[in-house]
């Protein structure tokens, strides 16, 4: 399974990722979305689990969502510190043993698999800001593994 993952769009969908992601099952965004409108031309391409960011006021998503592709487990939230995890984080991890965390915020790349769990920020897809590379990720599942593969735009 192709999963898409990206995050911190704020209002900006680079027609590059349309590309990336052509072909892809589903697609993850760790918010920071903007208008709804990029939701829905994400969901021409497939469908999407989307989570509320510190700036999405007024948006519909929830803060933190887990879903299930294929036989893992899928948890969403826009803020996380794998190194520190929050109380409330922590405490939704552990309630639904995801097999993947995906999150923004800090605009960087991030993958790190800690115990079971794969950790895995996209990096930022918005328009170009705080001089750093925007990316996004593509992360296949088969039945024996995840693997990463982050894509410069």
């Amino acid at each position: 399974m192709r999963i898409g993952v990206i995050s911190d769009t704020h209002g900006f969908l680079d027609p590059k990722v349309i590309r990336h992601f052509a072909g892809v099952e589903h697609i993850l965004h760790g918010g920071d979305i903007g208008p709804p409108a990029i939701i829905a031309e994400l969901e021409n391409i497939a469908p999407v689990t989307a989570v509320l960011g510190n700036t999405d006021a007024g948006l519909t998503h929830r803060e933190t969502e887990v879903v299930r592709l294929g036989a893992r487990r899928y948890l969403v939230h826009h803020i996380v510190d794998p190194n520190a995890l929050g109380e409330g984080v922590s405490r939704r991890i552990e309630l639904d043993s995801p097999d993947v965390v995906v999150f923004g915020h800090t605009h960087k790349p991030f993958q790190k698999t800690i115990g079971a769990t794969l950790y895995l920020n996209p990096g930022y897809a918005g328009k170009q800001r705080f001089n750093l590379p925007r990316s996004i990720a593509i992360l296949v599942a088969d039945e024996s593994s995840l693997k990463v593969e982050f894509i410069n735009l």
